[in-house]
């Protein structure tokens, strides 16, 4: 009977000793013993015993207190001063709790009574969740509002595991001092185990973002001494990166016709733009931001999206590729995705900085059409199946209108 009904397992056992006394006591009766002199000894021993046991009564009475009003239940995740962990069993005297560290905690079910404890993720007609808190900081230099839009606006297109979508991450400056602004970075984590590797995930994902927006994260001003590096190494170092960008510049089909100097001159003008694994890149049908960008380490994914949500997965990109291409050129919207399959650097280049180049030798405009052409071509042969024939008709019917927008687009 009482398995049927499931009662909380202290009281099961509770109920069972009681059956147990009182049909002992029955039989007793039977046997021809008096009750009354057996009830009136009891009672005395009964004093004595709970005088001498009254710490392990009290975890008792708790641990059946802490089943019957459902303070706690197996599974919850709870934390009591500076330990946290995971309910596994509520016992007589006590209640077992393992932590991140697989360690098996035992708490007396009295001091679960006596003092507070949280239960972490619950919430009354909500899903398990729990609100995490990444702290960064930037120079007062910076406006919190740039700060809170570069952050945000990262975490909420990305796809990042054990990160709840509602509510949504939020990002807030939290105080001013010691020459920096603190921030928070507050989300709520859906898998109360996996709480630092998910941090660690978020604080990347704030890194790349303030990167891209160009927002140096800062420490607490105090004096330290630098040795200053002399002019020449700088100057080395520059030219080595300088040099990097020069050779990847070369590896990319729109700058094939360009010479050493116009190279150099987009070279000296690319951003370093990185990207935390699952950071959209480029989202389908948003106005275009005229950027161009060439990946230099790690993947990502060009896919459309259906009216239904559903992914259609083109393409995938690795060192040496680029995109971008047609909004930087015409001002075209994103005809397509691109998500971080890992994480993922890139060099990034503006309209302005192709501006002027173009301005300078206008005919390098008719050999740029030509590749975006091509490459509008496949991408509209990968979504309509088009034969040889058809593609080469596609490209010669393009090739004029494509240059036209580029002229207008640039003012030539």
């Amino acid at each position: 009977m009482l398995r049927s009904i499931k009662p909380p397992r202290i009281a099961e056992d509770l109920f069972v000793i009681i059956g147990y006394i009182a049909w002992g006591l029955v039989r007793l009766r039977y046997a021809g013993l008096d009750l009354g002199s057996i009830v009136a000894t009891s009672a005395m021993i009964t004093a004595v015993v709970a005088f001498a046991m009254q710490d392990t009564l009290g975890n008792i009475l708790g641990g059946l207190a802490l089943q019957l009003d459902n303070s706690i239940q197996i599974g919850d995740w709870i934390k009591v001063d500076d330990i946290a962990g995971k309910v596994v069993d509520i016992r007589w005297r006590s209640t077992l709790v393992e932590t991140r560290n697989w360690e098996t905690v035992v708490f007396p079910n009295s001091q679960l009574m006596k003092n507070k404890f949280l239960v972490l993720g619950r919430r009354t007609d909500q899903p398990v969740q729990w609100r995490r808190w990444v702290w960064f900081n930037v120079g007062l230099g910076t406006t919190p509002t740039r700060v809170v839009s570069a952050v945000e606006n990262a975490i909420l297109q990305a796809e990042i595991n054990n990160v709840a979508k509602t509510p949504p991450p939020s990002c807030v400056l939290m105080e001013m001092d010691k020459g920096c602004a603190r921030y928070a970075l507050r989300y709520w984590l859906t898998d109360l185990m996996a709480d630092d590797p998910t941090d660690a995930a978020i604080r990347w994902h704030v890194y790349t973002a303030l990167e891209r927006a160009g927002i140096k994260l800062t420490v607490e001003e105090q004096n330290v001494h630098f040795i200053k590096e002399n002019e020449k190494y700088e100057e080395t170092v520059y030219q080595r990166e300088l040099l990097l960008r020069i050779k990847t510049l070369k590896r990319v089909e729109l700058f094939a016709q360009m010479t050493d100097d116009e190279l150099r001159k987009l070279a000296e003008r690319l951003k370093y733009a990185p990207f935390a694994k699952g950071n959209v890149i480029a989202k389908q049908g948003t106005p275009a931001q005229h950027w161009l960008f060439i990946i230099i380490n790690g993947e990502a994914e060009v896919y459309l999206e259906g009216g239904n949500g559903e992914k259609r997965i083109l393409n995938v990109l690795g060192k040496g590729n680029f995109f971008g291409e047609m909004s930087l050129m015409t001002g075209a919207p994103r005809v397509a995705s691109v998500i971080a399959k890992t994480d993922v650097e890139c060099y990034r280049l503006d309209k302005e900085a192709f501006e002027e180049i173009l301005l300078a030798r206008p005919g390098i405009a008719d050999e740029v059409s030509h590749v975006l052409v091509t490459r509008r071509a496949q991408l509209d042969s990968a979504l309509q199946n088009l034969d040889e024939a058809a593609l080469d008709k596609a490209i010669h019917h393009q090739h004029n209108e494509i240059l036209a927008t580029i002229k207008r687009f640039f003012a030539l």
